[in-house]
């Protein structure tokens, strides 16, 4: 991987960084409270809605983006453009 960074910022992997904003959106009803089950969330379907949407991703990024787009949401925010 290359390192990108310039300045303060931290996070290195531009092709996730871009497509954030676009897969919140995608993964964020799997988050919602009042789209659970019986109590469960569905969380294990972002992750397959993920790799349906962007099959070119690897395991990990999708896992580092689902990993993201929970602590976006269980902080009440939306992410930066």
């Amino acid at each position: 991987m290359t390192d990108t960074t310039s300045g303060d910022e931290k996070r290195r992997d531009v092709e996730i960084r871009q497509l954030f904003v676009e897969a919140y959106d995608i993964l964020e009803p799997f988050f919602d409270p009042a789209n659970q089950w019986a109590g469960h969330g569905h969380e294990h379907l972002a992750y397959r809605a993920l790799h349906e949407h962007f099959p070119k991703l690897s395991g990990d990024q999708i896992f580092i983006i689902v990993d993201a787009a929970r602590r976006v949401f269980a902080s009440g925010g939306k992410p930066a453009p």
